[in-house]
């Protein structure tokens, strides 16, 4: 079954705020709240459903891409599966929606990934971000680089465990479990919630003799090399995430993932418009007059292109599949010639002459105003 729209999700215009996502997210997270809902498995469908559509339309970058490519845009975000719960960024933002039971309503619909302790580990390293800037034809085609991050490695005196003789005791507070219970008062009265234990912070186990090397941590800063490969089609600001590469946690834990934002450097030849590059290419006066070939820049190489005789300055050239590559999609744009007539302003003897005969021409003929290079390259692009 295909994925719903986003904004059909909500109920919500694609021009709305934060402020009316946020709002609408609420109102269907209220409606079709499990516990409202008991054993209803359409409610908590829609109520999961929601709530991804809430996490794209509430983050800007995620939003901008779901506008422009749709559900497929957000592979390079969530990857090929699809969205899971460990992709959720905005739970700080619906605390006010659920409060302190946001976290066990999460566990209980999706598992113990989101927001329980069973399939994450309680000590997950830390996400990094890079920035990675890319010229107009790495992007057009997608590019491979290898960059260098530092990044925080397994102890090599502990191997990561963050003893030094290798024991640790079981923490008294959670008994081992790394899970403490809790009752608190939420919107919808009083739940009963498993929180991190404080004492051990989810590990279940005490260390008393701390590795001398990383004080306990189990990690050490290490400079690294990455591969990144970088689909055609991205765009300024884009992000990649490469999971599993970030910093290992504390003790051997989970490791976080990288984010690499994506920067697109100014070319010197050609300007971007959306999958479509857009060249300016000098042409004189005979060639404008009589017709010519010319040779072409492109992102791959160089093409012939015929220019007819009567050519306007400004006029606009297509060149099929010579732009840049869609994002998760084998089409490309084109390429966009505009041509632009030189007045030269240097002439010699000879040529002062020949323009001065051609001038008594130009008497002859009716010159009127028409519509500019800016309306011209909005119809070709609509």
């Amino acid at each position: 079954m295909a994925k719903r729209d986003y904004y059909e999700v909500l109920g919500v215009e694609k021009s709305a705020d934060d402020a009316t996502i946020k709002k609408a997210y609420r109102k269907l997270a209220m409606q079709f709240h499990p516990d409202k809902n008991p054993d209803n498995k359409e409610a908590e469908e829609k109520f999961k459903e929601a709530s991804e559509a809430y996490e794209v339309l509430s983050d800007k970058d995620k939003r901008q891409i779901y506008d422009q490519y749709g559900h497929s845009g957000l592979e390079s975000q969530f990857g090929s599966g699809g969205f899971n719960w460990e992709n959720f960024t905005h739970r700080g933002d619906l605390n006010d929606i659920f409060g302190d039971s946001f976290g066990s309503i999460f566990e209980h619909l999706f598992g113990g990934g989101f927001g329980g302790r069973s399939n994450r580990s309680p000590n997950r390293g830390e996400d990094l971000q890079i920035e990675l800037s890319l010229s107009l034809k790495e992007i057009a085609n997608g590019v491979e680089k290898t960059i260098k991050i530092g990044t925080k490695e397994s102890c090599d005196k502990c191997n990561g465990s963050g003893s030094a003789d290798g024991n640790t005791e079981s923490c008294s507070q959670c008994r081992g479990t790394g899970q403490v219970r809790q009752t608190r008062q939420s919107l919808f009265g009083q739940m009963q919630t498993i929180a991190e234990c404080p004492s051990c912070r989810g590990e279940g186990k005490i260390i008393k003799n701390k590795c001398p090397k990383c004080y306990g941590e189990g990690r050490m800063g290490k400079v690294k090399e990455i591969n990144v490969k970088v689909p055609g089609g991205v765009e300024e600001g884009q992000m990649i995430r490469l999971r599993g590469q970030g910093n290992v946690g504390p003790r051997s834990g989970q490791r976080g993932d990288i984010l690499v934002l994506i920067h697109e450097k100014q070319d010197d030849t050609f300007e971007r418009e959306g999958n479509n590059i857009i060249l300016e290419y000098p042409v004189s006066f005979s060639q404008a007059v009589l017709g010519d070939e010319i040779i072409v820049p492109t992102l791959s190489g160089s093409v012939k292109m015929k220019i007819p005789a009567g050519t306007q300055s400004g006029r606009l050239f297509r060149l099929k599949g010579q732009g840049i590559q869609g994002l998760n999609s084998y089409s490309k744009g084109d390429l966009i010639v505009r041509a632009i007539v030189v007045t030269p302003n240097k002439l010699s003897k000879e040529e002062t002459e020949l323009y001065s005969r051609l001038k008594e021409f130009d008497h002859k003929r009716e010159l009127k105003p028409g519509k500019g290079f800016l309306s011209k390259l909005k119809e070709y692009f609509s």
